[in-house]
């Protein structure tokens, strides 16, 4: 591993020796992929998440949506989604968007259930998010509420990885041309229906793997080329 790799996995034991035992300590048992090895030799994981909100101080997760990337392949058997319990009515102009009721949401799984299979798909592997911002927050949140301690993790933008190449092209943009949908379009990757965490996941999988196609030459490409 190079320095940065180890670096990288010194962070993650001194979390390791940290966390208190259950889920979150297991998944830092993991270690971390070296962001020098080639992507394609490094499993991933494309993650979604639909909310109440955009604030994980106080808005909570609806769902969570995942599905494991190995190599250039998307293994669908591995696709998993998790309505959550909440503890509030869903407020009315989310509930529009993610098609969530409360009556669904009443049904769903306890939020710890949900994170603890969670963390054990995402142990040993690279987070792939749209907007990762989004992900990295609530995620963070949730183990912080659940294990008092946060969550570390590496990451692919698929949101950053088009934004860079459209700036290096000097390509002029809107915030709209940086949607998941609209990016798939580019690359004429199929269309799913907006907004539930399982389709938008298998969306951010295949752009991810639509954008690493285009930077492959044919040679090496290390992992970090993509990280953010």
């Amino acid at each position: 591993m190079g320095l940065s790799a180890l670096a990288l996995d010194w962070r993650r034991r001194l979390r390791l020796r940290r966390a208190p035992p259950g889920p979150l300590r297991d998944y830092f048992a993991a270690p971390f992929p070296d962001p020098g090895r080639d992507y394609r030799e490094v499993e991933l994981l494309a993650v979604d998440l639909e909310t109440t909100g955009f604030d994980p101080r106080q808005d909570q997760i609806l769902s969570i949506g995942y599905v494991c990337v190995r190599g250039p392949c998307i293994d669908l058997s591995s696709a998993r989604h998790h309505t959550i319990r909440i503890d509030r009515a869903i407020p009315e102009a989310s509930a529009v968007i993610h098609q969530i009721t409360d009556d669904q949401a009443a049904g769903g799984e306890d939020l710890a259930d949900a994170m603890q299979t969670f963390l054990a798909a995402l142990a040993g592997r690279v987070m792939i998010a749209h907007y990762a911002h989004v992900e990295r927050g609530f995620l963070n949140a949730a183990c912080q509420r659940l294990y008092g301690r946060g969550l570390m993790t590496l990451v692919v933008d698929t949101l950053l990885l088009a934004q860079r190449r459209l700036e290096r092209r000097d390509v002029p943009y809107s915030p709209g041309d940086l949607r998941l949908h609209a990016l798939g379009a580019r690359y004429n990757l199929p269309r799913y229906g907006a907004h539930n965490a399982l389709s938008d996941a298998l969306a951010a999988a295949e752009l991810f793997l639509a954008q690493a196609a285009h930077h492959d030459d044919g040679r090496r490409l290390p992992l970090r080329t993509f990280l953010c």
